[in-house]
């Protein structure tokens, strides 16, 4: 990264990127998978929040196809834009994800797909712990991510600069049972984006219960 690439907050990526994201990472076999994986196991018109939701395909699209009351939240607005046109059937805002802060059980099922990147681990500690809040008893969160141990870890992502922060495959897993969740399922790969900018990728798909919070 040169001194006049300053790496770009979340909103700038994904507004200067819009649907070439979906482009590049909507053919992902595994996030499919993972989304036939969490429809298989929702009650009948259960209630799911997506964070991270971009242009609602394929997670939020796929999710309403199958009669659930989905609502959709994202940082851009040129990704909630086409998510709309996309979902009718869903409710999209656009919003900041660490604002994030649904009621106590408000959801049967929580998505978060590749949308904590660039929020610090803090944050992500914060909020997974109030997502997993937000499940109804029993309720079912998905979480995908790229297993990158590290604090403002300089990046260049689809040929924007940006900074990542995360936890190892190990530390994801720690996070999730620590907020109380129970993982059921994971799945590790190596996935390729189409496209211009397209390098190998590892990818984390964590799939988990709602269960008991350890004692801190």
């Amino acid at each position: 990264m040169t001194d006049g690439q300053r790496p770009r907050a979340a909103r700038e990526v994904f507004d200067a990127l819009g649907v070439a994201y979906e482009e590049a990472y909507g053919s992902s076999p595994t996030h499919r998978r993972s989304v036939e994986w969490l429809t298989a196991r929702l009650a009948p018109r259960s209630r799911v929040l997506d964070v991270g939701c971009g242009t609602g395909r394929p997670t939020a699209r796929a999710l309403a196809d199958a009669g659930h009351l989905v609502v959709g939240v994202d940082v851009s607005p040129v990704m909630v834009e086409p998510a709309t046109r996309a979902v009718p059937d869903a409710v999209f805002r656009c919003a900041d994800v660490r604002d994030v802060s649904p009621a106590e059980g408000a959801y049967d099922a929580v998505c978060v797909y590749f949308s904590l990147s660039q929020v610090r681990r803090r944050e992500q500690i914060d909020l997974m712990g109030r997502l997993a809040g937000s499940l109804s008893p029993s309720g079912l969160l998905v979480w995908a991510t790229v297993p990158v141990d590290g604090e403002d870890v300089e990046h260049v992502f689809m040929g924007h600069p940006v900074r990542v922060c995360g936890f190892s495959a190990r530390g994801c897993v720690a996070l999730a049972e620590d907020v109380g969740l129970r993982v059921l399922e994971r799945l590790e790969t190596v996935f390729t984006p189409a496209g211009p900018f397209a390098e190998p990728e590892p990818q984390l798909f964590l799939h988990c219960r709602r269960g008991a919070r350890r004692p801190v």
